[in-house]
């Protein structure tokens, strides 16, 4: 891949013309020309040469982009409920779903596999059982004998006898989909109004998931379907955000499985110091015992309702203090709530040398991270949809990630929980990173840079 000059002689370009504007009676047009260049090479991908089959498969890509742009109904300024349909009938996201994306990095293991193979493939297996809780969700356990009674749970109901005795069962098979994706037909701003509001249904519905993954027979399978669907869409490596859980048979009996996919290890955020110190122990006892499965270590939930990353420094400190490497891929700057004590997150995941900063949409708030981020190579994992579903942001075209593009920060695209959103795979997040942040300037060399940062 070739690149024009270095950055810093295109900067210095760009100052000398600004210092020739002050001598000029008129703006000059030459110059004008000049700095629009200037800056569209600074952009991500900018300095990207393309070859002449990429300028003629560019040209066509940018014809396509004009009709979407000019489109009454814009898709990354609609709720990704609501625009899916769009965005999927649209031929330049067949043209991307095409294009190889290079890496999926920041992914959860309970949310990658379409739900629709969930209630299809696995729901109707023999054994399953299920109950309704008093949150109006649901949860599944695989046994052998009728399972224990949960205290927040009706009694159990075996899903093969249910069915058998339902007159419709693609009835009973839409309602087991609505409780295993947040994805709606809906108007979504109706459903979810709030942040507490979306994030409760949505963690209801992780757990109703749960119970059917960590089954051993489904186990297996469905991370070898969440490959498959990631294959599928050109994706050629994939690292998992995984809780690894115990996975159980169906006398009840566990075991903890390892696979053929490379892995960061999660934890909940919302954990006392104890705890996280036995979490961290068994991150670096994996990373020594299986260093090409276990990438490194991260922290999950709800950041803002979490404690902040600063409250384990001497837990998230054990491995540096005893010489071991334990990589960090920290969530961090997933909120927008402003001066609180976990908007610190991104500074401080940075002075624990996390290796890439996960959503970061908090980062235009903190030049000092945004500068520290950029001099050292830390790429953001930014997952447009998730920011948008989980009520960050409502329009893409002003998600930070615009702002970032456009002096090419370092930043990799990713789709997070894909099968909750309604979403697969990651075309629809590059679909809404090429045509909301980047707009019309956005070209080729945008796509194959981004693809490029996710194998760096």
């Amino acid at each position: 891949m070739e690149v024009f000059p270095q950055r810093h002689l295109v900067v210095t370009l760009c100052m000398s013309l600004c210092c020739l504007w002050g001598v000029l009676s008129m703006p000059d047009p030459k110059y004008r020309d000049a700095l629009i260049q200037i800056e569209a090479s600074m952009q991500t991908g900018g300095q990207v040469v393309l070859d002449e089959d990429e300028k003629r498969l560019n040209s066509r890509l940018l014809q396509m982009k004009q009709k979407e742009v000019m489109r009454a109904d814009f898709p990354p300024a609609m709720h990704f409920f609501k625009a899916r349909d769009l965005i999927k009938e649209s031929p330049l996201f067949s043209l991307l779903q095409k294009v190889p994306k290079g890496a999926a990095l920041h992914v959860h293991d309970l949310a990658m596999v379409d739900v629709e193979w969930l209630v299809k493939n696995v729901t109707y297996r023999p054994y399953l059982y299920m109950c309704f809780t008093n949150s109006q969700s649901i949860r599944f356990i695989f046994s052998s004998e009728w399972p224990k009674l949960l205290p927040y749970c009706s009694p159990w109901v075996l899903l093969e006898k249910l069915r058998a005795t339902t007159i419709n069962s693609t009835e009973l098979d839409d309602s087991i989909k609505r409780n295993l994706t947040i994805f709606t037909d809906l108007d979504p701003d109706v459903l979810y109004p709030t942040q507490d509001v979306i994030w409760g249904r949505f963690e209801q519905a992780f757990l109703a998931v749960l119970g059917l993954v960590s089954y051993a027979p489904v186990f297996t399978d469905y991370y070898y379907q969440g490959l498959r669907e990631f294959y599928t869409d050109n994706v050629m490596y994939l690292e998992v955000r995984a809780l690894l859980p115990e996975v159980y048979e169906l006398d009840g009996s566990t075991m903890t499985r390892l696979g053929s996919l490379q892995i960061t290890l999660t934890f909940l955020e919302g954990v006392n110091s104890t705890v996280m110190a036995s979490v961290v122990e068994e991150a670096m006892k994996l990373k020594r015992e299986f260093p090409d499965f276990m990438a490194g270590f991260d922290l999950v939930g709800r950041e803002d309702q979490g404690r902040p990353l600063w409250y384990f420094r001497n837990e998230l400190s054990l491995p540096s203090d005893r010489g071991l490497q334990l990589p960090f891929y920290f969530h961090a700057g997933e909120t927008n709530l402003e001066g609180s004590e976990v908007d610190q997150n991104l500074l401080d995941a940075l002075l624990f040398n996390t290796s890439r900063l996960g959503h970061g949409f908090a980062l235009l708030r903190h030049p000092v991270a945004k500068e520290l981020s950029k001099k050292r190579g830390v790429a953001l994992e930014i997952c447009p949809i998730s920011n948008q579903v989980m009520k960050l942001v409502d329009d893409l075209r002003n998600h930070p990630g615009a702002a970032l593009m456009a002096e090419d920060h370092p930043l990799v695209i990713s789709s997070d929980d894909p099968a909750m959103f309604g979403s697969s795979g990651l075309s629809y997040d590059f679909y809404q990173a090429f045509v909301g942040f980047g707009g019309l300037r956005s070209n080729i060399g945008t796509l194959k840079e981004l693809a490029m940062n996710s194998i760096r």
